[in-house]
């Protein structure tokens, strides 16, 4: 845990007259927010920090598909209900090139830009895949944005190949890979990654690979996976963990907050964490991350209605009109992947103005 968490309390009146005067607030005053302060003061402090970095009260999306090239993995995720074991190898699958151009040309159609691409991490695929696979979209889909790889991927992709993080992220980038997810992140403490997906890479080798991908002029996202095993104090770590990165490098594009979702998996008994947990987090990684632009709400895991209530607890984006998510889907939960015109209809009811960015928060689209 971090030491400042151990430092000598403070009010939160003190907090609140920091946050409105743009001042950092530390872990320990974080914790504090998270912990004693009510929802609907996270919600107005957030809500205020969110107009000081967008105060035209924009709110923008992204057209995208979120392709799943393999369902083979080795990590054994406890949260995980998508997953085939290597051992039942024959169970899973393997997209080909042509299966992925297929639903790249799809995505294109739909107008789409960008493509988050993940999978299992499957031995049986190396460097080589990869490369081949980017080369081909970009050669039949050269305006599509490749945001695609998290960091469990790429760290197994330099160990199999025994290869730095660098060589490996340089080839993919040649080969035509745009920017890297932030999947993989789940909850950035030894603690809590020793629990719930242990086989999967370190904190430090994640942060590694968004550090080096951000060097070699790669932007990034940053994620947290939460309302499992977490405690207040993993998520304050994670969020300083991520701030200080982004103090180092500036290269993170957003930040993306979601809860676990119960549902096929050994975590199951732990249940779903209520919406209010949800807005309260939220509302504090706006308030927390001074240095990130855009944090994002996520419909997919709290509906709609519950996503578009973020927007008021410091969300500026609404994440996706997923053409594709398979994901979340496997957990039995009813993912409602909404069109276009229902994102618009619903950022506008909610009082905002609607907008359509690509992989780098660029306003493709305006709906205002």
């Amino acid at each position: 845990m971090l030491e400042n968490l151990t430092s000598p309390h403070i009010g939160l009146s003190e907090i609140v007259q920091k946050v409105v005067e743009g001042k950092r607030i530390s872990p320990q005053e974080g914790l504090t927010l998270l912990k004693e302060g009510e929802l609907n003061l996270l919600g107005t402090l957030a809500n205020f920090v969110r107009k000081r970095f967008h105060p035209d009260d924009v709110v923008t999306f992204v057209v995208d598909r979120n392709v799943n090239y393999t369902n083979i993995c080795i990590t054994h995720c406890k949260f995980c209900a998508f997953y085939i074991p290597y051992k039942e190898k024959d169970k899973g699958y393997v997209l080909s090139v042509e299966e992925v151009l297929d639903k790249v040309a799809e995505l294109v159609a739909w107008g789409g830009t960008t493509l988050l691409m993940q999978g299992g991490i499957n031995p049986d695929l190396g460097l080589e895949y990869f490369e081949n696979l980017f080369r081909e979209i970009k050669k039949h889909f050269p305006q599509v944005q490749i945001h695609s790889l998290s960091a469990p991927e790429i760290v197994y992709l330099a160990k199999k190949e025994n290869l730095s993080l660098e060589e490996v992220l340089k080839r993919l980038k040649a080969a035509g890979l745009d920017s890297v997810p932030g999947g993989g992140a789940e909850i950035l403490t030894d603690r809590v990654r020793n629990i719930v997906s242990p086989n999967k890479c370190s904190v430090q080798e994640w942060l590694e690979v968004h550090r080096t991908a951000h060097r070699l002029g790669m932007r990034s996202t940053a994620t947290m996976m939460f309302g499992h095993y977490d405690q207040p104090e993993d998520i304050i770590e994670h969020l300083e963990k991520i701030r200080s990165l982004q103090d180092e490098t500036g290269g993170f594009t957003a930040f993306i907050p979601w809860t676990f979702m119960p549902g096929n998996t050994e975590m199951d008994h732990l249940g779903k964490a209520p919406s209010t947990w949800y807005l309260k987090v939220l509302a504090l990684s706006r308030i927390y991350l001074d240095n990130f632009k855009n944090i994002q709400s996520s419909h997919v895991t709290q509906t709609m209605d519950i996503g578009v209530v973020g927007l008021y607890y410091g969300a500026n984006d609404l994440g996706s009109v997923m053409i594709e998510e398979n994901v979340i889907s496997s957990t039995n939960y009813k993912v409602r992947i909404p069109k276009v015109e229902d994102m618009v209809k619903a950022i506008k009811k909610a009082g905002f103005k609607p907008a359509q960015r690509d992989t780098y928060y660029n306003i493709v689209r305006k709906f205002y």
